[in-house]
């Protein structure tokens, strides 16, 4: 296997697997849903946020058929984007495409297990809280960010 497909695929194991680590923890050792939310810093609380949506909580799928159709459509986005990252060739798109992909394997594990995305970072400033997110939701930001940096680089020369 080349390369830059080895690292995207390692990328994305790496992120579902500390996705699921930070889940657990904050869901069976913090036991965040029973205390709803932690203070940590003036900036940042832990805050139990079930997202039955998709991205800011939009399209609210609160039945089975709704669940079924956004967990459905996530498979089939990991599944363009485990295409792209095998006809790439550059490191940076990779690791990119990994930190998506591992992002969205581990958000559709919450909507399969639990019918919602378990969300609980809670950043802010005084009283303006930005959206309540996860690891996998930071590695999806991310990752697109890349994609988009990468974008205004060009293409490689070809010789």
């Amino acid at each position: 296997m080349r390369r830059p497909v080895t690292l995207g695929l390692l990328t994305a194991l790496g992120i579902f697997v500390a996705d699921r680590l930070s889940k657990y923890a904050i869901l069976e050792i913090v036991a965040l849903p029973a205390r709803g939310q932690i203070s940590l810093l003036p900036f940042l609380d832990l805050t139990m946020v079930w997202n039955r949506g998709v991205s800011f909580g939009m399209l609210q799928a609160d039945d089975m058929t709704g669940r079924l159709l956004l967990a459905g459509f996530a498979a089939l986005v990991v599944c363009g984007l485990l295409i792209w990252l095998y006809r790439n060739t550059q490191l940076l798109v990779s690791v990119a495409l990994g930190g998506i992909i591992g992002g969205a394997v581990g958000n559709l594990y919450d909507r399969l297990a639990w019918g919602a995305v378990a969300d609980f970072v809670d950043l802010h400033i005084l009283d303006y809280h930005w959206y309540v997110f996860n690891l996998a939701d930071a590695a999806i930001t991310l990752g697109v960010a890349a994609l988009i940096i990468d974008s205004f680089r060009g293409s490689p020369a070809k010789d």
